[in-house]
């Protein structure tokens, strides 16, 4: 009997002393409520993160649920007892109503590899839209082409509207290089029209 208890006891340290030299990710906060903010803030909010473990903590990989979501942290590798900033910036252009996003951390802490902050908002039409103004109001922001093979032409077609109480006048489109081309469906839209963007991938 006293050979089991000792042997449990040496197990049950041996295994306290482990999980003491891991490295252990700890977010002091782990969601942040910006409120009521204007379509097109672009707002921010800072989290830390800090390692309670004992040995170097090392943060592999932040990924944000969509590109309207950016985050990155000051440092990736936390030793023991350290801090880092972790500043989450939310764009809420061409969004609107309430919005929930997520930042997935990934790490070496073997208990939680995977943490996830949450950020919440309410976005809402700016005050210029009771004047009569009109207000493009894009669906989605951004598309993945994915894996593309030298020489494939690919396209995807974005929707937008027009939320605003007058007719939106579009007098201008570009896109950022030689290699993609965008068609627009029409250049002048009523009060509540949708219209689409082509973006080819040339």
């Amino acid at each position: 009997m006293i050979k089991n208890i000792l042997i449990s006891f040496v197990l049950f340290s041996s295994i306290i002393f482990a999980q003491l030299i891991q490295p252990k990710l700890v977010l002091q906060q782990k969601e942040y409520d910006f409120g009521d903010i204007k379509q097109g803030d672009i707002v921010t909010h800072t989290f830390v993160l800090s390692n309670s473990g004992g040995d170097l903590l090392k943060i592999s990989n932040v990924q944000a649920s969509c590109g309207c979501t950016a985050a990155a942290p000051e440092k990736n590798e936390l030793g023991p007892g350290e801090s880092t900033n972790l500043t989450v910036k939310f764009n809420s252009a061409g969004r609107k109503g309430v919005q929930t996003k997520t930042v997935k951390i990934s790490s070496n802490d073997p208990q939680n590899p995977e943490m996830t902050i949450t950020i919440r908002s309410n976005v809402v039409l700016p005050s210029e839209t009771s004047t009569g103004d009109p207000v493009i109001y894009v669906t989605e922001t951004q598309h993945d082409f994915g894996k593309v093979n030298e020489g494939d032409k690919v396209d995807y077609t974005f929707k937008f509207v027009n939320k605003g109480s007058s007719n939106l006048i579009i007098s201008d489109i570009k896109t950022s290089c030689g290699c993609t081309a965008a068609l627009l469906s029409a250049d002048n839209l009523e009060p509540g029209q949708e219209g689409t963007i082509k973006v080819l991938l040339l």
